[in-house]
């Protein structure tokens, strides 16, 4: 019998194995009122979406070859348009609703179906209408997204090459404008310039968001984006002077074609240019509303800074799925007579598993809550509410900084589950593998990771300077130092971080209670402004330095920048987390979750301890009491452990794992059944060492 009354049908597997922990536990979890805290601002649209992905046609069908998977994948696309599933974030004037992020938050659902469904959704209408739709005006919009929307025009974002991935300013690929036919001649002019890895692009695309060098009248203009039609719509050849290549078998998302293009002299109208920021005149003269090249560049491209929210949420939706099941799992498989002869321990019961799971457990809930941050972001500069250039800039490093570790995070919690659940987990029927296999490449496209956070650690870099433009060097070095001199403020692009170390005369006075949430925000924003501040002393004035010399001075700190980029990402992260906890109603969900909070700060604390004992930030006595601080954590957080993950939400038809049915809980149960049987009825074997401990008592003399 287990605990499951007046829960929704998706949070009713609960485990019988854990009553015995809920017996005496206080506090409690209200589940329900914090699944609602979760799902967030578009919670109706979450919960549609989620729906749409629990039904069995958009089940990812393990086993199926890359062909057959392609297929299945663009028929599960129409699926979406007639459910009503894509069209969220279009203009309100052809059927959408202008709701950026909750079209984003309802994307990010699909990958509990199947990421190949995700992403080659994502490629249709997250990049190739959303190019058209950001990139294009008005007489772009009516020509082509309607066919966009329904997927009359299935679609391909033709931006990365063979030999230019993340430097997209660096593409080969040209549009030439020819003012005697009022053209653009498109071409890829070596190998190395062809379009490479792009969805859609081997089978499916008809049309193509291609970003080319600009070049007028002798002048390139730098990386604008072009509609070309690929395909005849009926035969579904290659128009002239258009070719391609099919990639293959990949190492996971084999549901979407992703292909090669190549393009020689292909002819495209001069109204092909997607102009919203920079148009060429029937003479060929450009104009465009922002006179920096590189500031025009980047406005670009930060308008397809979605697909990189997308990423962030979708990959923290797999570690939930991941930890649903593992710890689902951990509290019904039994191993070893630890602290009994008669039952096995249940393995969430070892102190390890709860070191493996939960410290995952503690970093998902901290990334959900910064997704969450990051949609509301995403939503106020596309809606309208807050677009100033700040904002855009704020968004993009905000994406640029939780990216990178919400996909890290989710390769390393799939991973961390698989072994965690033993041989079973390695079984394709419990999805680790193959949500594995399939959000490997998440940490690589839609930005390279290691890049993203170099962008990261640049922004961090330009706030620093500013803030310190007007200090001597003494007064810096004094900073670096001490930490001590004062009120140190970096503006990050992001929020505001004001540390007053001197109200507590040092860092090392202030850690007397690391569990207290003043002293791991301390810890945490101290470790980020040190780092860099210390890169910025040792790369004050290289900007008037040659170019070769600078680079090699920013590639000496390269390391330490990116280093310092994550600390500030894993910092957002806490601060939402702790964010989050301001509105949290319920009293015992409150104090778990700050238990929760506590442990993901510990964590991070712990992992960079030779960092804070390097730098005098703690002590070594100090130091030793941070494992111990967690261990205690672990058992506070144990008995709650199924309810967190349930407030996640997924049901079965989410999660499609076996042994998170409770198929386990049956198996552990006949066991121990069968075991108590055969004690009771006398019939169970004799142990031998059971027996022969019975003798060599029995052969000892006996005293007198």
């Amino acid at each position: 019998m287990t605990d499951v009354v007046d829960r929704p049908a998706s949070q009713a597997s609960r485990p019988a194995a854990r009553a015995h922990h809920r017996a005496d536990a206080t506090p409690s979890v209200d589940v329900e009122a914090l699944g609602e805290q979760l799902l967030g601002k578009w919670a109706r649209i979450r919960l549609h979406s989620r729906e749409l992905a629990g039904r069995p046609e958009l089940y990812k069908t393990e086993g199926l070859t890359h062909t057959e998977h392609r297929k299945r994948t663009f028929g599960q696309l129409k699926y979406l348009v007639d459910n009503g599933a894509v069209h969220r974030a279009f203009p309100a004037s052809l059927g959408g609703s202008d709701d950026h992020g909750g079209n984003i938050a309802g994307f990010e659902e699909l990958v509990t179906a199947d990421p190949s469904l995700q992403i080659k959704a994502g490629v249709q209408w997250g990049l190739f209408g959303s190019a058209v739709m950001h990139l294009g005006t008005e007489e772009h919009h009516a020509k082509w997204l309607p066919g966009i929307m329904n997927l009359d025009i299935p679609g391909c974002f033709a931006m990365t090459e063979t030999g230019h991935g993340s430097d997209v300013a660096s593409i080969a690929t040209t549009a030439t404008f020819d003012p005697a036919t009022q053209e653009f001649v498109v071409n890829t002019p070596f190998r190395a310039a062809w379009k490479d890895y792009i969805g859609n692009a081997a089978i499916d695309g008809l049309g193509a968001v291609v970003f080319a060098q600009l070049v007028t009248s002798g002048v390139n203009h730098g990386v604008h984006a072009f509609y070309v039609d690929l395909r005849d719509p009926e035969t579904k050849e290659f128009l002239p002077g258009i070719g391609g290549e099919d990639d293959g078998v990949k190492g996971g998302l084999n549901g979407i074609d992703n292909g090669r293009l190549h393009f020689s002299n292909v002819r495209i109208p001069r109204t092909n240019l997607l102009n919203r920021y920079g148009n060429v005149d029937t003479d060929g003269a450009y104009t465009s509303s922002i006179a920096s090249p590189g500031r025009r560049f980047f406005t670009m491209l930060g308008t397809l800074v979605q697909g990189r929210v997308s990423l962030d949420g979708a990959a923290v939706a797999a570690s939930k799925i991941a930890l649903k099941t593992a710890i689902q799992y951990a509290t019904e498989r039994r191993q070893f007579n630890a602290s009994s002869h008669i039952d096995e321990e249940v393995l969430l019961d070892y102190q390890r598993h709860q070191r493996r799971l939960f410290t995952r457990l503690a970093t998902t809930y901290a990334a959900g809550f910064a997704h969450e941050q990051l949609l509301q972001k995403f939503d106020d500069v596309f809606s309208g509410a807050h677009d100033t250039d700040e904002d855009r800039q704020d968004l993009e490093t905000l994406a640029a900084a939780l990216k990178p570790l919400s996909t890290w995070h989710a390769l390393d919690t799939l991973q961390e589950c698989r072994e965690a659940c033993g041989g079973a987990g390695f079984l394709i029927e419990n999805r680790f593998a193959s949500l594995r296999a399939d959000l490997d490449v998440y940490v690589t496209f839609e930005g390279d990771n290691t890049v993203l956070l170099q962008l990261v650690a640049k922004r961090l870099l330009a706030d620093y300077a500013k803030e310190f433009r007007n200090v001597d060097v003494g007064v810096l070095a004094r900073y670096v130092v001490s930490q001590a001199a004062g009120t140190a403020v970096h503006r990050t692009g992001l929020r505001q971080v004001a540390q007053f170390v001197a109200d507590t005369g040092s860092v090392q006075k202030a850690a007397i209670a690391l569990r207290d949430e003043a002293t791991q925000r301390l810890l945490l924003t101290d470790r980020v402004q040190t780092m860099v501040a210390e890169a910025g002393a040792a790369l004050k004035g290289t900007n008037k330095l040659p170019q070769q010399k600078a680079a090699e001075a920013f590639n000496q700190h390269q390391h330490e920048l990116i280093e310092a980029a994550q600390a500030h990402a894993e910092l957002l992260q806490w601060e939402a987390f702790t964010e989050a906890l301001a509105n949290v109603k319920d009293p015992g969900t409150k104090r778990v979750l700050t238990w929760l909070r506590d442990l993901f700060g510990l964590s991070l604390i712990e992992k960079n301890l030779s960092w804070y004992l390097m730098n005098g930030r703690l002590s070594m006595q100090r130091a030793r009491t941070v494992g111990d601080y967690i261990n205690r954590l672990l058992v506070k957080i144990r008995p709650h452990a199924v309810d967190l993950v349930d407030a996640f939400g997924y049901g079965p038809e989410h999660l499609r794992a076996a042994i998170a049915t409770g198929a386990e809980q049956i198996r552990q149960d006949e066991a121990r059944a069968y075991f108590r049987s055969q004690r009771a009825d006398g019939k169970a074997p004799v142990d031998e060492k059971v027996l022969l401990a019975k003798k060599a008592r029995e052969s000892k003399p006996q005293r007198r």
